[in-house]
């Protein structure tokens, strides 16, 4: 039986929605492609400071990058 990933970030949708690639944002924080890889697949959780950068780096509100809980 396959469990179903819980999506915990909205990043790998917001830069789907602004034509940027997952190798930019990576370049952009300084991280390599494999760990923004499994930031936008839910397999990691970005520390709050690099969520933060992300939200600055993709002019979006920190909260757009979250999914919602309520």
């Amino acid at each position: 039986m396959h469990k179903k990933k819980m999506e915990l970030n909205r990043i790998k949708a917001i830069l789907k929605e602004q034509g940027r690639t997952q190798t930019w944002l990576a370049e952009q924080i300084d991280r390599s492609y494999v760990v923004v890889t499994n930031y936008c697949n839910n397999n990691a959780q970005p520390p709050l400071e690099v969520l933060y950068t992300i939200s600055k780096i993709l002019d979006v509100d920190i909260r757009d990058l979250l999914v919602k809980t309520k």
